[in-house]
């Protein structure tokens, strides 16, 4: 009996625990949304168990590191993918190189109806995951691709390509800039400002091809630690 209750009260609290870390963010959802939210933070910790989605397992480090770590950036993914300066054809298309457990992907689409969101990742068991989400969750905007991003084609392009912890700027550019629409930007999260990680690319000589628009820092409710978006377009 004092399971059930116990459990019932975690998710009440981590509840209420999301519904403040939106408010902090910015980001006015409805209560089904949020509801979602829930339910994608649920499938992750029962998925997770098994197929070992991610290293964090504490369901509190769940909610900050990962859900709203990924929400804190949900605003400046959405204002990239609607913006006007995008090819039509790509217009609210976003790619997530990297997906694992579906973060930003999976709440990018979850907050942003209007947005259509492909989550690409190179271990099957993680697409699974993701089609399964898609699916229990009604996300009709998200759908998952198993396999390296570099060999993807897609003739419409993405308004916006975005990563979390999946690799270096270099690489990350290397691999998916490919599939960048006209106007579109690649917007990648980040730690502590990548200094290092810019050198390189400059090192390698991708700042001809490619410049930094900016590098925002988040603030991520509840989570003390740093965070930034590095944002590149094409020259």
């Amino acid at each position: 009996m004092g399971g059930p209750r116990h459990s019932a009260i975690d998710d009440a609290a981590q509840r209420r625990r999301l519904e403040a870390g939106l408010a902090g963010i910015g980001l006015a959802l409805t209560p089904a949304q949020i509801e979602t939210l829930f339910a994608y933070l649920t499938l992750l910790r029962k998925w997770n168990g098994v197929y070992n989605l991610t290293a964090i397992r504490h369901p509190d480090e769940m909610l900050t590191h990962h859900l709203l770590d990924s929400l804190a950036a949900v605003p400046a993914l959405a204002e990239a993918a609607r913006a006007a300066g995008v090819a039509d054809a790509a217009r609210g298309r976003v790619l997530d190189v990297g997906s694992g457990g579906g973060m930003p992907g999976l709440p990018l689409a979850i907050a942003c109806p209007d947005v259509s969101v492909l989550m690409v990742d190179i271990v099957q068991k993680k697409t699974a995951f993701l089609t399964q989400c898609r699916a229990q969750l009604g996300l009709s905007n998200a759908a998952a691709h198993w396999g390296p991003v570099e060999k993807l084609e897609d003739a419409n392009g993405y308004a916006v390509i975005t990563s979390r912890a999946f690799a270096e700027l270099t690489d990350f550019v290397n691999l998916s800039g490919h599939l960048l629409a006209a106007g579109g930007k690649l917007i990648a999260m980040k730690g502590v400002y990548p200094q290092a990680e810019l050198d390189r690319m400059e090192a390698a000589g991708l700042m001809t091809v490619w410049q930094v628009e900016a590098v925002p820092k988040l603030a991520v409710p509840e989570l003390d630690a740093e965070r930034h978006l590095v944002v590149l377009s094409r020259r």
